[in-house]
């Protein structure tokens, strides 16, 4: 049954959204998003922290947790749990006087606890002069960690590079100590935000956002290393964040807003046993204008727990909602 609850609107802030989500093991959920300033991008962005230890149905006040001085932002946060069970919130941070334009990361072990203590913020040195991600890295079953990452070969002036920014992957085989960037992949301009996903035969699928009204895909047959030239889906997308996770059951989810031009309504889909080829009937999440930049996490009894933004300078709403794949299957 889809459960709907609201974890923070904006309040005296002047706007926030892009929202992620994860579960500690005993089921305190944690979300973080960013606002500051006036808008997005600003140098005042900076990154909240809320958690809820009642499945969603209530959430803490947000508190700020990164918030550089002087002209640095840092936005798009990911919460994810790795394979020991820390929790990671990998960022971006960006400075214009400095040509700045880089990954961060700070971790704890105490994700069951209301306030855990946090590792100081460090780099993730990628070599490149620009480089930023947003959605959660996947565990290949091979070991190695995956980050997928938007980068170009040159500083831009501004915030984004624009149409020179390309699709790749930073690759951890050492849990996270060492990343090492691989892909290249072009899409039509607005290309961002990949995700990937490791497919039954061991390639792997890199869906991209994309400004063309449809997200693109590239493959890799070597865990990353390398990727083919991109090419369109059928899955139609306005050029906005999407969720692509594989569940417990071996099923994957999708999480889209399926117009080509505008981001209205969000739904939730199944893909059965050809790892994304097909889809099946979609659940409204929010039947709404302005909804956007979903995440989900899967707890062990099967809850799909996701947040996504809606009207991020209006209302300026942080939303959850859970269902379960049953939800999906009996459409």
């Amino acid at each position: 049954m889809l459960r709907k609850h609201t974890v923070s609107v904006k309040g005296p802030r002047l706007w926030q959204g892009i929202p992620s989500i994860e579960r500690a093991a005993h089921g305190r959920l944690w979300c973080a998003f960013f606002s500051g300033g006036t808008h997005e991008p600003h140098p005042d962005n900076c990154l909240l922290l809320t958690t809820s230890e009642d499945d969603g149905e209530t959430w803490e006040a947000p508190r700020t947790l990164i918030d550089p001085p002087g002209a640095t932002r840092v936005f798009d946060p990911c919460l994810w749990h790795d394979p020991t069970g820390k929790l990671w919130l990998i960022y971006n941070q960006a400075n214009l006087d400095r040509s700045e334009h880089s990954l961060w990361a700070l971790t704890t072990i105490g994700s069951g606890s209301r306030s855990p203590a946090w590792s100081e913020p460090r780099p993730i040195d990628l070599a490149v002069p620009f480089a930023f991600r947003l959605n959660k890295p996947t565990v290949l079953s091979s070991g190695a960690w995956l980050l997928p990452v938007t980068w170009a070969r040159e500083a831009p002036g501004d915030w984004f590079a624009g149409d020179r920014q390309l699709q790749g992957v930073a690759v951890s085989g050492d849990a996270g100590v060492s990343w090492a960037l691989h892909g290249a992949v072009e899409a039509p301009a607005w290309a961002l935000e990949n995700m990937i996903l490791e497919r039954g035969d061991g390639s792997l699928l890199m869906l991209i956002r994309t400004g063309a009204g449809l997200l693109y895909q590239s493959r890799s047959t070597d865990g990353g290393v390398s990727w083919t030239a991109s090419r369109p889906t059928e899955i139609v997308n306005p050029g906005v964040r999407f969720c692509l996770r594989r569940l417990a059951s071996g099923r994957v989810l999708l999480i889209n807003t399926p117009d080509p031009k505008e981001r209205r309504t969000m739904y939730a889909y199944l893909s059965e046993a050809d790892d994304g080829t097909e889809w099946g009937p979609g659940l409204l999440l929010d039947d709404r204008t302005a909804v956007s930049y979903p995440d989900a996490v899967e707890g062990p009894d099967g809850v799909i727990h996701m947040v996504h933004d809606c009207d991020r300078q209006g209302a300026g709403e942080i939303l959850y909602r859970s269902f379960t794949e049953e939800d999906l299957l009996t459409l």
